[in-house]
């Protein structure tokens, strides 16, 4: 019963959601008919003009007029008042323009519903025509949105600067930009990484709107990538930060031919995987729940498939990748390590097309399109394991000659859907969904036949066992081009995750008692049920702006409030028909946020992010709150050097409580309540960026942190002892970390790839752990290195590769086993002796050095109908047994009749290969 009605609870909830899906989506699709109703425009629709001795202002406004064209144009650069005659029918617009300047000294360039009229041949670095001191006292805004030419992507991060005064601006994670400049000539240059440059050159006389599209490297059928880079790393206020293509993510090897952002990640300087083959992130000495995983907006708890193995970001439906390690702008907060923010691609406005692969893991498939073209597109991804139907045949093999019917699987999945609306040129929507879960699960059926001198037994026991985790998360938002200065931000956000696991255990038999006559029969049935539910719900909704009063500044605010949900634990049993119930209810809290910041421009070569960011928590009628600012800045010593340094207080409010001797998803997220304080963490950093011959970039940074309040569990305390509160098993204590990363990176031509080297030191001190003593983190990692390498061969081969080493792990072993008398009575057992374990320090014991050399290559091909790509990989390639973990094993020592023990080490992954099928259309 209790099953059942979490079924209808949980159904319920998500009927909910997707009533809102629904809901929103008829909203956009009445939106579209009530606002632009019959509206469409095309370059290839068609004009009949026929206009005697007009003027030529007269002729375009009759253009605009009739279609949705707008031109922009200065009275300097054409003669509206020329005279001429056109009589056209049925010609597209092109023809029509390229009429209209036949015999004229003009060009145009159509870009979206804008047609930009300019002079031909125009010089670049040509002042205007205005005094200077005119010139500097007017001027005007340019704004608009960049763009992917094919897809109409957002691309994020974008450079737009003006070639004449260096003045310059980045497009936000909505593509959306803004720069304002003197009156006069400007030549706007808008760039990205693996794109090809444009240069639009304008006589800045007014306010106008440019939205431009850039055109990506396989596009134009270029093998070498020659585009310039969004923002060279020494002009970026921003440091300890790192962006990921998500094209490069996909070169690179992955275990089992599975595409991992998270293992990606985990080859660059301070950032380090729990151990072979897990897909969490250790980040400058934090933990996995000190990371802000974002996933369009929406935070993800839990980021790992397949017991860690494989995250659950699937890269085809990816757009961008951002991870912050320390220098947080003001906009971020909640977590105290790291952010990782991912934005899902918006769908393709012109045209359908999808991309797939087939694996040896799994199969995934991406299709997107136009709903309603250059107005309404969508965008659809999933992704699913196929391990439990392989495995079928073979456990019937096993059981066909066995009393036991054993039946175990896993798989897991995810589904991500979006879809993006554009209202208008100044207001878009957008909804995003995920859901994703693992399941593993146990079917067992054995049978009862039991026959000797007293009695016999004849049945069956079935036992059945489902473990099941996963997320949903879903975002509403709403943004509009305030002004050409203002750019407004409206979120709403629904995000869960949950730990689901149910045991059931029924014994049925006939038991006969043979020491009577006649013997007697009784029919025996005996229930076991057990179930565990743990996770933690989010609905949250924040505002946010963004505003470029000049090329100086570009400053953000914003608010929000989130409303959590906590299930640290709850266990239920039945036994016959008795019921218990263990663990802690549930906690309801508020937690609140503000900010401003602002990047701005103080001298020529110095530059500065300063903010600030106010976070409050309201749990158990106490309120916490934490002030936190944030200070960067970049000094330019030369135009290709730079020096940086930075600080940022980050407060964090929900802490992990992580059972280390265990692989199992049961980590349980808890809050910060009226005897557990909030974690905090001060950041300072120091750095160094050059680049040189233009394609290589170096960083050099040194770190400190300072952690208080963590949490772990007391000597002796786990996530079995249901009994007990979460609240009364835990300690609260401090850590710090401290190192240098070294970074050098090569973007741009046929051969890229880079080097990464993190020197660090992690501890941990809790008053009853260890005597009071610090003691090295367990993923303390003195030396991690990571090179990767990336080379194109011609255009239809590629081949790559990774080497990594890194410092063993830390772990408590015993340093001595003895026999003794009984720890709890004291006194002798009565058949053995009880074996004692003497451990030494908290982890005082480090494992064997980790490395492995992973490599792949993939053979590309054209078709008619798109592109296919096989691709084979092999990791770790010469067969490192590398340590996963360490027992203890007895054995006997037959010269000296003797026990002994020894230390094993198992390893988990040995050489890998994998194949994987991958196409495009």
């Amino acid at each position: 019963m209790d099953k059942f009605l979490f079924f209808v609870l949980y159904h319920a909830e998500l009927k909910k959601i997707l009533l809102l899906m629904r809901v929103v989506i008829i909203f956009i699709f009445l939106s579209v008919g009530l606002l632009r109703a019959g509206d469409s425009y095309s370059q290839n629709a068609l004009f009949s003009l026929k206009m005697k001795n007009t003027t030529v202002k007269e002729v375009l406004g009759e253009i605009e007029r009739n279609s949705e064209f707008i031109f922009i144009f200065t009275d300097h650069i054409i003669d509206l008042n020329r005279k001429l005659s056109i009589d056209i029918r049925d010609k597209t617009i092109d023809q029509v323009l390229t009429e209209l300047f036949r015999h004229t000294d003009n060009e145009y360039e159509v870009m979206d519903r804008q047609i930009i009229i300019m002079k031909k041949d125009i010089p670049a670095g040509k002042e205007a025509d205005k005094p200077d001191e005119v010139r500097q006292a007017t001027s005007y805004t340019i704004r608009g949105y960049l763009t992917d030419s094919l897809t109409t992507e957002a691309l994020i991060s974008g450079t737009v600067y003006d070639k004449i005064t260096l003045s310059g601006t980045t497009s936000n994670q909505y593509g959306f930009y803004s720069l304002t400049l003197p009156a006069g000539e400007v030549d706007i240059v808008y760039s990205y990484v693996g794109y090809t440059t444009k240069v639009i050159s304008i006589k800045l006389v007014k306010d106008t709107v440019i939205n431009t599209s850039l055109s990506g490297i396989l596009d134009i059928e270029e093998v070498v990538v020659t585009a310039q880079k969004a923002e060279k790393i020494q002009n970026r206020t921003q440091m300890s930060v790192l962006s990921l293509p998500v094209a490069q993510i996909k070169s690179l090897p992955a275990l089992l031919g599975e595409t991992d952002v998270l293992k990606v990640l985990q080859l660059m300087p301070g950032v380090q995987s729990g151990g072979e083959g897990t897909s969490g992130l250790y980040v400058r000495g934090g933990g996995p729940d000190q990371n802000l995983i974002l996933l369009d907006g929406v935070p993800v708890y839990n980021a790992s498939h397949m017991f860690g193995f494989f995250s659950i970001f699937n890269a085809d439906a990816i757009n961008n990748v951002e991870m912050l390690k320390g220098a947080f702008p003001a906009r971020y907060g909640g977590r105290i390590s790291s952010v990782l923010d991912i934005y899902l691609k918006e769908g393709n406005m012109q045209k359908f097309s999808g991309e797939g692969s087939v694996g040896l893991v799994s199969t995934k498939f991406t299709f997107e399109g136009p709903v309603w073209k250059d107005r309404t597109s969508f965008i659809v991804s999933g992704r699913r394991t196929y391990i439990d139907a392989l495995t079928r045949p073979l456990m019937a093999i096993s059981n066909r000659k066995s009393d036991s019917k054993n039946v175990y699987g896993y798989y897991f999945y995810d589904l991500t859907a979006k879809i993006n609306h554009k209202i208008s040129d100044r207001d878009r929507i957008y909804l995003s969904a995920y859901a994703g879960d693992d399941k593993f699960y146990i079917k067992d059926k054995t049978k009862i036949d039991v026959y000797n001198d007293h009695q016999k037994k004849e049945g069956e026991t079935k036992t059945n066992s489902d473990l099941k985790w996963g997320n949903i998360t879903t975002a509403l938002r709403y943004n509009r081009v305030i002004s050409n200065k203002l750019f407004g931000n409206l979120t709403f956000t629904f995000g869960r995750y949950r730990l689901h696991n149910v045991t059931e255990s029924r014994e049925k038999y006939k038991e006969t008692d043979l020491l009577v006559s006649p013997p007697v029969d009784t029919m025996i049935n005996n229930y076991y049920g057990g179930k565990y539910n743990s996770g933690i719900l989010d609905w949250a909704g924040k505002v946010s702006f963004d505003y470029i009063p000049s090329a100086r500044h570009y400053i953000r605010w914003g608010a929000g409030t989130i409303y959590h949900t906590f299930e640290p634990g709850a266990m239920n049993t039945k036994e016959g028909n008795l019921d218990f119930r263990y663990g802690g209810k549930k906690v309801y809290t508020l937690e609140y946020n503000a900010y401003i910041e602002d990047d701005l421009q103080l001298t020529r070569r110095l530059k500065a992010n300063i903010g600030i960011h106010w976070s409050g928590f309201n749990v158990r009628n106490r309120f916490y709150h934490i002030w936190q600012p944030r200070l960067a800045l970049r000094h330019l010593i030369t135009d290709q050097i730079s020096v940086k340094a930075s600080y940022s207080r980050m407060g964090q409010y929900i802490h992990l409580l992580t059972n280390s001797t265990i692989g199992l998803p049961t980590d349980l997220w808890i809050p910060a309540t009226d005897r557990i304080d909030p974690q905090v963490a001060d950041q300072v950093a120091l750095g160094y960026a050059h680049q040189f011959k233009k394609e290589y970039e170096i960083s050099v940074e040194a770190y400190y942190k300072d952690i208080r309040n963590v949490v772990e569990y007391m000597e002796g305390a786990s996530f079995f002892e249901a009994s007990d509160d979460w609240e009364n098993k835990i300690i609260q204590g401090k850590g710090r970390s401290y190192g240098m990363e070294f970074f050098v990176q090569k973007k741009t031509g046929s051969f890229t790839g880079w080097i990464g080297y993190t020197l660090s030191w992690t501890d941990r001190k809790f008053g009853d752990i260890n005597e009071g003593r610090r003691f090295p983190y367990k993923y303390d990692r003195r030396n991690d290195l990571s090179i990767v390498l990336i080379k194109r061969l011609k255009d239809h081969i590629e081949l790559s590769g990774s080497w990594v080493f890194g410092t063993g792990n830390c772990v408590t072993l015993p340093v001595g086993i003895y026999e003794g008398d009984h720890p709890i009575t004291g006194k002798p057992p009565r058949f053995f002796r009880e074996e004692i374990k003497d451990y030494g320090g908290r982890n005082s014991y480090r494992m064997a050095a980790y490395h492995r050399l992973d490599l792949s290559i993939s053979f590309i091909k054209a078709k008619k109908w798109g592109e296919r790509r096989w691709v084979f990989g092999l990791y770790n390639a010469y067969n490192r047994k590398n340590p996963f973990y360490i027992d203890i094993e007895s054995a006997f020592d037959k010269s000296t009749e003797k026990i002994y023990y020894k230390y094993v080490q198992y390893t988990l992954f040995p050489v890998i290969p994998s194949v994987s099928y991958q196409f495009k259309f």
